[in-house]
């Protein structure tokens, strides 16, 4: 071997000279190790599968299989050890998959060459992919389902506070705390489902397509299924592992399918994340002080010494646009490519691995922000009697007494005005008379109200009337928490 060869790197031996290494900032410029190294157990993972797939079809010894098995489980627990600082980190080698290979050669030697035989980096980074987006979605969802039970014991602990609720941030109607706690509750576990859901395709193994049409080798990929499975232990910790392999080779590698929709998936847990936080800084305000947040969790200011300031939700609502903007990087990235592997595709893991890391940060936050917070009734319930949130429930009480509701909304409108002209806040402070003559007047209904439309009225009166399946008063907060609280019970026990 001439020293020119010698010097290239393995999958340029076609080229004079060192290739792409003899220039320096072409080697950074390609290089993908800064930050794909985090894949090196997936990577590992698959290379003992697809070796042991190897094995079985004849194609290596098991010798062989015994050295490389052995040089990868002593690369795991060096890079265990070293982390970021393992020797064999090498940007000449461009990616983790190249630099754990290179370290297996120097390890056992031709054992270690013939690792590669019947695969690609393509297919590789393919399958360790899959790898890490299963990893990846159980972690988030492990995230949600903790912010879940917070919601949940924060609701359990103050749900029965009576507040306002609002449309386009004006009062609406009486709700207790608890029905708005299990609103973020539900919006949480439906960004679990839908990460849930994502493994489907995650399930498919791309191992074994090659660079892009197969392998004329006689591998086996349903045995390299077998062996992933038992290397992941699928079926003994509730893991499905692959249930198949890849129909299209050629699709197997061109494809970012998963990726994308894993960002979709993060992408919806960010937006609810911002809104949540939108929510409890406006709470967190002077102006409202419906929610006490822990010191620990808001900051100073470096000129006002009295200043509180919500920056951890500030946060987690500011970088739902970053996860965006990862999302949409990588649609952008995959509009124009041909089909079949492009090196634009090495670009997936800066967004998939940033947007992971916010979102996984984030809920870990809010999850303790929730933990620690603090409602106060007493500021609530101050301020509960502005905004005439009963408003609503007097035009049912007009319907169940035979006017219509078009009728009825009018009526309580023109009541609404009485109060403003007399400087009243509550509907409750108007007399009977005033009802039925406002009433008469609109409608032609003559003693449309009795004693009783008092009892409709009043924020606490409200939510104990509310009767709609999945309503927001004390009925269905109760009915609801006592059933989420029984759902995430059975997730834990299953």
């Amino acid at each position: 071997m001439n020293s020119s060869s010698a010097s290239s790197k393995p999958w340029e031996h076609a080229k004079a000279g060192s290739g792409s290494g003899s220039d320096p900032l072409a080697a950074r410029f390609v290089e993908s190790i800064s930050y794909d190294r985090r894949m090196f157990e997936h990577d590992i993972l698959g290379s003992i599968a697809h070796a042991r797939m190897l094995a079985d079809a004849g194609l290596i010894s098991d010798s062989d299989l015994s050295a490389i098995e052995q040089g990868l489980e002593e690369i795991r627990w060096e890079i265990r050890a070293d982390l970021d600082g393992w020797p064999g980190w090498k940007v000449d080698l461009e990616d983790v998959h190249m630099c754990i290979e290179a370290a297996l050669i120097e390890k056992i030697g031709d054992a270690g060459r013939k690792l590669h035989t019947g695969r690609s980096r393509n297919d590789q980074v393919a399958l360790d992919l899959h790898l890490w987006l299963m990893e990846a979605c159980r972690v988030l969802n492990d995230e949600l389902a903790a912010l879940c039970r917070a919601l949940l014991d924060l609701a359990q602990r103050d749900g029965r506070i009576v507040m306002p609720s609002y449309t386009h941030l004006q009062r609406a109607q009486p709700i207790v705390l608890g029905a708005e706690l299990l609103c973020w509750e539900q919006a949480f576990s439906q960004c679990a489902q839908r990460l849930e859901a994502l493994p489907v395709g995650l399930r498919i193994s791309p191992l074994g397509a090659g660079a892009i049409a197969g392998s004329s080798l006689p591998i086996d990929r349903q045995a390299s299924v077998g062996h992933l499975n038992k290397l992941l232990g699928a079926g003994q910790r509730g893991d499905a592992g692959f249930e198949a392999v890849s129909d299209s080779s050629i699709y197997s590698t061109a494809s970012r399918d998963t990726a994308l929709d894993a960002l979709y998936g993060m992408s919806m847990a960010a937006m609810w994340l911002s809104r949540w936080a939108e929510q409890w800084i406006i709470y967190a305000s002077t102006e409202f002080g419906f929610v006490k947040l822990d010191d620990r969790y808001t900051t100073g200011s470096s000129m006002m010494p009295q200043k509180r300031n919500p920056d951890m939700l500030e946060l987690i609502r500011g970088r739902c646009g970053n996860v965006y903007g990862h999302l949409v990087a990588m649609l952008t990235i995959c509009k124009g490519l041909t089909v079949g592997y492009n090196r634009d595709l090495q670009e997936d893991k800066r967004h998939l691995f940033a947007a992971f890391d916010m979102v996984r940060d984030s809920l870990v936050m809010a999850r303790r922000i929730v933990e620690s917070a603090r409602f106060n009734e007493d500021r609530i319930r101050a301020g509960l009697e502005r905004g005439f949130l009963d408003a609503t429930s007097l035009a049912d009480y007009l319907v169940l007494r035979g006017i219509p509701f078009r009728l009825g909304h009018q009526v309580v409108g023109r009541l609404v005005q009485l109060c403003e002209e007399r400087g009243l806040t509550r509907l409750g402070d108007l007399e009977l008379g005033d009802f039925n003559r406002i009433a008469a007047s609109l409608t032609g209904a003559e003693g449309a109200c009795d004693e009783s439309v008092f009892e409709w009225l009043g924020p606490d009166g409200v939510v104990k009337r509310y009767r709609s399946q999945g309503n927001a008063g004390l009925d269905g907060f109760r009915d609801r928490l006592e059933a989420r609280r029984s759902y995430w019970a059975e997730r834990v026990r299953a």
